[in-house]
């Protein structure tokens, strides 16, 4: 049964203990960050090589009343992920999902295979989730912590959160407790979603509206993007030209 995470976003307080812990367990270098924006307290600006849990800050007006909210981002480990489906026409050994967890793993052949496009592994998640370290090649994004959920431990960030944001276990559990949560969440605030519940192993309760978290809050907020003749020829000639290698 996949593992999966539940982040009700009516308990977080902006606090980043996720997103130190994360930081801190992957042993990841530090970022020169600054203040940018008026207003912001998000830091650094957006996922990185370093950084691969970010707590989003965003401010806006609900009638007369000044809103925060925040959004703990992180791969959502799709249930189908097409970061894969797209790694896949290259190198099948590059992006991996673990069956025992479902969670998605860019492995270190991410860095080998120069063939491998990273901007149409990163266009294909809907959630704008992959990067890629400028020095060694590696993509890079939460990891699900399978280290330790191997060990029978929780995530890092899970493990971190003082407030109950952040929740992990078996996917029908998490799905019941979202459930209850979207239930008493509602009598406060009667729009309360949950965020591609069906589709990912990172299920988010938003209270607001999604595009008043994050540009990349559901998958349906995606523009989709008109591709050009020539990507459109590159991703078609990628399984024809293993099947031609094949045959040759």
């Amino acid at each position: 049964m996949p593992k999966t995470f539940f982040i009700d976003t009516s308990r977080c307080t902006a606090c980043r203990g996720c997103q130190i812990a994360c930081k801190e367990w992957h042993e990841l270098p530090a970022n020169k960050t600054t203040q940018f924006g008026w207003g912001s307290h998000q830091n650094p600006q957006d996922l990185n090589p370093n950084n691969y849990k970010l707590v989003r800050f965003s401010e806006h007006l609900d009638g007369d009343v000044i809103r925060w909210n925040f959004f703990p981002d992180q791969c959502r480990h799709c249930v189908s992920p097409p970061c894969k489906q797209v790694g896949d026409m290259t190198h099948e050994n590059a992006i991996v999902q673990d069956k025992a967890t479902g969670a998605v793993l860019f492995t270190e052949a991410t860095r080998k295979f120069s063939e491998l496009d990273f901007e149409d592994i990163r266009d294909a998640c809907p959630y704008n989730i992959p990067r890629r370290d400028p020095e060694t090649g590696q993509l890079s994004k939460c990891t699900m912590c399978i280290d330790r959920v191997r060990s029978g431990m929780l995530p890092a960030c899970v493990k971190a959160c003082p407030t109950g944001t952040m929740n992990f276990g078996e996917r029908e559990e998490m799905l019941k407790l979202a459930a209850q949560r979207l239930e008493r969440v509602r009598k406060t605030f009667p729009e309360a979603m949950l965020a591609d519940p069906d589709d990912v192993n990172v299920i988010y309760l938003l209270t607001d509206a999604p595009e008043n978290y994050h540009d990349y809050a559901v998958a349906s907020l995606v523009p989709v993007r008109p591709m050009d003749r020539k990507s459109f020829l590159a991703v078609l000639g990628r399984p024809l030209r293993r099947i031609a290698d094949g045959l040759g």
